[in-house]
């Protein structure tokens, strides 16, 4: 399986957003964003570069939704291809499609501190989903899923260190989370208001329609 290796605080200053790969490090001072000396894209020459062009503006909104989400550019294809296939608006439906990913319900759960904790604990066998163990990073939840903890009790203290890292986060609204049990219902499917980083999606749409 393909993976980006290198350091991800350079695809924050690229996309000069804040993509939280590196969870509760990205809101403390720590995170390059927040320092003036490197709150710029990478590279030697930064400064120099002149105005983007249509096809940059277009490109930069793609690569930020994939970099927030930690996909690669076929498994994006792949999500924009059944984006298309369905009814209604296509970004939005490409935005709710990712969102689905277990991947993303196990971070916004805050069971994890970041999209690629998350997956790394998918992968390990400590997610159970409707009662059987699902290592699939990428399955697409369904309203109705309950996602448990494996009967473990390094399980258990795994997330407990990240809901206690994190104790005043909030949950999203089409997730219901029992903290004191350690699991949670899909109560409904994500929408377009559910997206928390920000992005116009129409670009993405215009990009990859090219």
């Amino acid at each position: 399986m393909g993976r980006n290796l290198g350091p991800v605080c350079r695809l924050c200053r690229r996309e000069t957003v804040k993509l939280m790969l590196k969870g509760a490090r990205c809101e403390t001072a720590k995170c390059p964003m927040e320092r003036q000396d490197r709150n710029r894209p990478p590279g030697m020459f930064s400064w120099r570069r002149g105005r983007t062009s249509e096809f940059g503006i277009r490109l930069r909104e793609k690569q930020k939704v994939k970099r927030y989400y930690g996909v690669l550019e076929k498994q994006f294809r792949m999500y924009f291809h059944q984006a298309e296939r369905r009814r209604g608006n296509t970004g939005e439906t490409l935005l709710c499609l990712l969102e689905r990913r277990l991947d993303n319900v196990i971070y916004k759960m805050n069971f994890a501190p970041s999209h690629r904790a998350a997956r790394q604990i998918i992968s390990h066998g400590h997610i159970h989903l409707n009662g059987r163990k699902c290592d699939i990073p990428s399955y697409s939840v369904k309203q109705g899923d309950r996602l448990t903890l494996k009967a473990a009790e390094k399980s258990k203290k795994l997330v407990q260190q990240n809901l206690e890292a994190e104790p005043n986060a909030s949950v999203q609204p089409w997730l219901q989370v029992d903290v004191k049990n350690l699991e949670a219902v899909v109560v409904a499917l994500p929408t377009r208001d559910d997206v928390q980083i920000p992005v116009e999606e129409q670009l993405i749409v215009e990009f990859c329609s090219r």
